[in-house]
């Protein structure tokens, strides 16, 4: 199986549209797209600063259109096996490439989305670090502990801390054991709840949109799992602006569903390195510029290819209702067959006991908490897979 990655913001640099623009049909499709969101695209891929284009509310929709350019050009054809998944603003570069959105409308909400995000930032001032190396979950509870969001989890030893500016400036004076912390040139905390504005925002204006079912497979930046109607995606995206991104659960999902190829659209190069190292032996290609396509091309075609009918895997994450300790049902293994509403855990915190249930019957496929871990409300604590693919 093939997997189509599209990467987020941080993946920019200047010039980065000047050689796509050279292809046929791609300064027309770059002007349809600068006609619905207002902005000068081609200006800004060519020949804008660095400084101009990390603008939260120009980053963003410049990205998800190269990404759909990119895309394009592959030439993926529809019905073949794939999986598709984008980190933060990518994933709506991954809604174009799964047919749930068209190119222009994925471009027009990622203008609307960096706009939101944008104003958002400028209410209070909050940011962004890199914490770099140590201990996962040690690295996940110091930044809890300093009051701040866990807002990327990207793979071993790449965990991003977001909020306040002092608490990440403390963060910083006393990092966790074996870890280093650098900040990031981000407008503000993105993927945490200082971003409740800009979902609103996001909400209003998706009841417009008609979306269609992702088809192929879309692995959702909230928990990995395998998004299967275009409804249940749109409520995703807009979400997903105030929830972390779990790119290392969409990296677990690949291994789940057997990826043996990679490709990831341009700009490439971010979930290429990342993937390097979370999924070995699977073969990569990251396209950076038109002369990466035939590459990308012969990847795609050296896999086999399946029609739509045969059954598309499904994955799910059960999260918690509530912060506080968290303890597993003795009576389910790993590998057992879960019914919907089976209680899973509790989560006990100072004054009562929160119930974890499963909202959709499957196999538990792997714990992700043990007993006595302290876990943050919404936090994923199981992974249950379709049991009649897993």
């Amino acid at each position: 199986m093939i997997a189509v990655f599209a990467p987020g913001q941080g993946a920019q640099s200047p010039g980065m549209l000047a050689p796509w623009l050279e292809l046929p049909g791609v300064l027309e499709q770059v002007a349809e797209f600068s006609e619905v969101t207002g902005l000068d695209l081609a200006r800004l891929g060519t020949t804008a600063s660095a400084d101009e284009i990390k603008d939260t509310a120009v980053t963003q929709p410049l990205l998800v259109a190269l990404g759909v350019i990119a895309a394009g050009q592959l030439q993926l054809e529809p019905g073949t096996e794939r999986v598709v998944a984008g980190h933060s603003v990518g994933e709506l570069t991954a809604a174009a490439v799964s047919r749930a959105l068209s190119p222009v409308e994925a471009v027009a909400f990622a203008a609307r989305r960096g706009a939101e995000m944008a104003a958002a930032c400028a209410l209070t001032p909050t940011g962004m670090s890199a914490v770099l190396g140590g201990d996962a979950d040690e690295i996940v509870a110091a930044i809890e502990g300093a009051g701040l969001t866990a807002a990327n989890r990207n793979g071993a030893g790449q965990i991003v801390a977001a909020g306040a500016l002092d608490a990440l400036e403390k963060l910083a004076a006393e990092p966790p054991s074996g870890a280093r912390v650098r900040p990031l040139a981000v407008a503000g905390a993105f993927h945490t709840h200082f971003m409740a504005p800009a979902a609103e925002a996001l909400g209003a204006y998706a009841a417009s949109i008609t979306v269609a079912d992702p088809r192929p497979i879309l692995l959702s930046n909230a928990d990995g799992a395998a998004v299967v109607t275009g409804t249940d995606l749109l409520a995703r995206l807009v979400r997903q602006v105030t929830l972390p991104v779990r790119w290392d659960e969409c990296l677990r999902s690949c291994l789940d569903l057997g990826v043996s190829g990679l490709v990831e659209l341009a700009p490439g190069g971010v979930l290429a390195g990342i993937a390097k190292r979370e999924l070995p032996g699977v073969e990569i290609v990251a396209v950076k510029s038109p002369d990466d396509l035939d590459r990308a091309r012969a990847l795609v075609a050296s896999r086999p290819q399946h029609g739509q009918g045969e059954h598309t895997p499904e994955f799910r994450v059960v999260v918690t209702p509530a912060k506080g300790v968290f303890t597993r049902t003795e009576s389910i293994d790993e590998g057992e067959q879960v019914a919907r509403g089976a209680r899973l855990g509790t989560v006990r915190t100072n004054r009562e006991e929160h119930p974890i249930v499963a909202a959709e019957a499957g196999v538990l496929a792997e714990w992700l908490r043990n007993d006595g871990d302290i876990v943050a409300a919404g936090l994923p604590v199981a992974r249950l897979a379709d049991g009649s693919g897993y």
